[in-house]
């Protein structure tokens, strides 16, 4: 037996202990493994980590990373590579090359692994790109992956919306997972993307708004798919953007949204965006709405939210919502591009900016944090950027900052305009972030939100995700550069240096079918969709894929 053992460091591990304590950790094949016998265990390389902090490695279960979005958004954007065609990103730190807001597929997982962070999802893909998205991740190097399926928008789901079908909703999601490799059904503004797409100015703007052309609302096709999901045992159930992202007065229809699944286990991401008191689409009016939609998560456990922080600085607006991107892009007079995808979805890229001194969004920022605070179990929020959207993924240690050292808290939000002090509770909110807290709403609650039993924690027979931290007064230094990483068993990074590039796997959801229900799925696709069911996911020369699925087996139907 050879191995690795991490000695003497303190091990933050919320998942299998009750706060921080000193223990070696020691691992074998790629996996945690129990404490071997005196006799074995000079055979495991010591790496003494005394003095230092020991978890999980991270999980971002909702990031844009890869696929057709994220590449319009670089070709929308390409003085954000000025410096790599002008030669000088070949000649870059592998830390610092490229760009924060779309770094190619490259560089997102070296900055992602570069910060401690073994496994990230993508929360947008349509099916029809589901191919392109593989064979994207085939670059991906060292971390680990997966994506959502849209589908609140989805032809075939939007019939059984509006019969109320059940039963053929969760057999076409099934259907749609084993062929496109996904991992959970995402839900984008249902139905109105497709209002969008037949006119200007279609939205859907209230849940129990009519549908043109398909005689359903967007509360039947979120309980429609919500309920399918669950049917189906999924490992991550469904992934909501509800209806009326980033308008004020928007709160209301996230509560609507939360008691439309109510008793069902679902996930609402990108809260932040959601929770807007205000009125009448006036920016000028916004104000925190968070109270009674925080009130309802502590409530109810089946829930679960990420946050969507908003940071300031320059990044890019990258939705599944097509009419959000337009009005986003009306709103600030930046460029803008929109994509529709046929039978399924579409989506809306622009710049933007955020601005300290500008009172929306301040209260944007001010939102997000009293989500992280006012949660009351941690296990219930996670933490996000909805990278890009509010900010890049490598914001995260100044996130944390924020949340463990209150005096921080204060200084940033004195800066800000004093009516953010009227508009949003963060003033009144003195609650500070254990080491344990961090770890859960980085590591072990995406990972149980995920159903990946094997990751997210250090007990044995956990993979060997393992981040090694140098412990610092100032928690965002602390959080940005690790002392060390290990993916799987294998130290990939150490002391600022990157030793290896091993291969990640792309994670995925199975359901054995029945077959005329699979030939019968097939035909409907040949049927209406301009390409063929041979084209998605990695149905189509498989051999031209090397990156390993790590496949999730779900009961059949």
């Amino acid at each position: 037996m050879t191995g690795i053992c991490l000695a003497g460091g303190t091990v933050v591990d919320p998942g299998n202990q009750s706060g921080p304590t000193t223990r070696d950790i020691w691992i074998c094949n790629g996996r945690i493994v129990a404490q071997p016998e005196a006799s074995e265990s000079g055979q495991f390389r010591r790496i003494d980590c005394s003095g230092r902090v020991i978890m999980p490695g991270g999980i971002d279960m909702h990031s844009h990373i890869v696929g057709p979005k994220v590449n319009a958004a670089r070709k929308l954007q390409p003085e954000l590579f000025s410096a790599e065609l002008a030669g000088q990103g070949s000649q870059a730190d592998w830390r610092t090359r490229g760009n924060r807001i779309v770094p190619t597929v490259i560089d997102t997982g070296l900055k992602y692994l570069g910060m401690g962070y073994t496994t990230v999802m993508d929360a947008a893909i349509t099916p029809l790109a589901s191919r392109q998205v593989h064979l994207e991740l085939e670059q991906f190097p060292v971390v680990d992956a997966g994506f959502y399926l849209l589908c609140g928008n989805n032809h075939r789901l939007l019939q059984c919306a509006a019969t109320g079908d059940v039963d053929n909703a969760a057999a076409f999601l099934s259907w749609l997972m084993n062929h496109c490799g996904g991992y959970a059904p995402k839900i984008v503004n249902p139905g109105g993307v497709e209002l969008w797409k037949h006119k200007r100015d279609g939205n859907a703007r209230d849940l129990d708004q009519a549908i043109d052309g398909w005689n359903t609302t967007p509360r039947q096709i979120i309980q429609t798919i919500t309920r399918a999901a669950n049917q189906l045992a999924l490992p991550h159930p469904v992934h909501i953007h509800t209806n009326n992202l980033g308008m004020p007065g928007n709160w209301k229809t996230t509560l609507e949204t939360m008691k439309a699944v109510d008793g069902l286990r679902a996930h609402l991401t990108h809260i932040q965006f959601h929770s807007y008191g205000g009125g009448n689409c006036d920016a000028g009016s916004i104000c925190s709405g968070t109270s009674q939609l925080v009130e309802w998560v502590n409530s109810h456990p089946e829930l679960s939210v990420d946050v969507g922080q908003v940071l300031f600085g320059r990044t890019t607006s990258m939705t599944g919502d097509g009419p959000l991107g337009h009005w986003l892009s009306e709103l600030s007079g930046a460029k803008w591009y929109s994509h529709d995808t046929e039978m399924e979805s579409g989506c809306g890229i622009s710049p933007i900016e955020y601005r300290d001194r500008d009172l929306l969004n301040s209260i944007q920022w001010a939102i997000g944090l009293e989500w992280y605070l006012g949660v009351s179990n941690p296990w219930q929020v996670v933490m996000s950027t909805d990278h890009p959207n509010g900010a890049s993924f490598l914001a995260y240690p100044q996130i944390i900052r924020l949340l463990m050292d209150r005096e921080y808290r204060r200084e940033c939000l004195g800066r800000l305009p004093e009516k953010v002090l009227k508009r949003t509770r963060l003033a009144e909110m003195d609650r500070q972030y254990s080491l344990d807290e961090i770890a859960i709403i980085t590591r072990a609650g995406p990972a149980r939100l995920l159903g990946m039993t094997d990751k997210g924690h250090l007990g044995p027979g956990a993979v060997a995700d393992v981040t090694v931290y140098t412990p610092d007064d100032n928690f965002e230094l602390m959080f940005q550069l690790p002392w060390m990483v290990l993916k799987s068993g294998v130290p990939v990074l150490e002391a600022g240096e990157m030793r290896s590039i091993p291969r990640g796997v792309t994670h995925a959801v199975h359901r054995e079918m029945d077959d005329s229900a699979d030939k019968s799925f097939r035909e409907y696709f040949d049927r209406e969709y301009s390409l063929r069911h041979g084209h998605l996911g990695r149905t189509q020369n498989p051999g031209q894929f090397s990156r390993q699925l790590a496949i999730v087996d779900t009961p059949s139907i």
